[in-house]
């Protein structure tokens, strides 16, 4: 069995085929679809293995060069598994909501990731205990607030090179303010919204959660993979140095 033939398999079993009735289908995927079946697009899986090919190729290349990946998927099946695997590899994500402006305006969304950081550290060193119940209930919603909406860009110091997203249509925000920056985009591209803005389209159900799922290992795998291989390698190459 070729690589293609079994990646196909895989995205067989995770259910990457099924796209949308063909009420909704968006006329620019057109060229991604195998089939029409009881009214559903079937998705040509041949085609989405090559795009997901040069995708991970992309990613690869971010990750040997240190730049920096952000994930976006905030559909509430796959939000826990989005924060669970880019906290596992390291990688700034958002899984709840776009803030608005985080790259038009990305000065401005730093502020709140700002104080975040300054209210979490707060907090560890004891400096709330000085504030009466209330008022530190209070600090606490406030601080589970910026948690949930900028958590996952804590560690986030400045544009992100590129951006992995998960359901354009639901992203759209995230697609636009990236189209106006210029900052590339990798995403899984179901039937019902147009492809052309993305760079790097990946033909693919963005409905189901094994989908998702497989979609989400496969690039922050590739990514990651390849940032550890770099880092590895650079780590080796400053200990020949300091030997010699």
């Amino acid at each position: 069995m070729t690589d293609n033939n079994k990646k196909v398999e895989e995205l067989f079993a995770a259910g990457a085929h099924l796209g949308h009735k063909s009420n909704r289908v968006h006329p620019k995927t057109n060229k991604f679809i195998y089939s029409f079946e009881n009214g559903v697009s079937i998705i040509d899986l041949t085609k989405t293995a090559d795009y997901l090919e040069k995708a991970k190729k992309y990613v690869s290349e971010l990750g040997t060069n240190g730049k920096i990946l952000l994930v976006v998927c905030t559909k509430k099946i796959a939000s826990n598994l989005t924060k669970e695997l880019c906290s596992k590899n390291n990688l700034p994500f958002i899984n709840t909501k776009w803030p608005a402006g985080l790259l038009t305006n990305f000065e401005m969304i730093i502020k709140n990731v700002k104080k975040l950081n300054s209210m979490k550290e707060e907090k560890t060193k004891g400096e709330w205990n000085k504030f009466v119940k209330h008022e530190q209930v209070k600090l606490d919603k406030e601080l589970s607030k910026l948690e949930k909406f900028y958590g996952g860009i804590s560690d986030l110091k400045k544009l992100p090179d590129a951006l992995f997203i998960v359901d354009i249509k639901k992203e759209k925000n995230s697609v636009k303010e990236s189209g106006e920056l210029k900052i590339m985009t990798v995403a899984v591209t179901d039937t019902n919204a147009n492809p052309d803005p993305i760079n790097y389209p990946i033909p693919g159900n963005d409905d189901s959660i094994t989908s998702i799922e497989y979609f989400l290992n496969e690039i922050i795998g590739a990514y990651s993979l390849s940032k550890a291989k770099s880092q590895n390698s650079e780590v080796k190459s400053e200990s020949k140095k300091s030997k010699v």
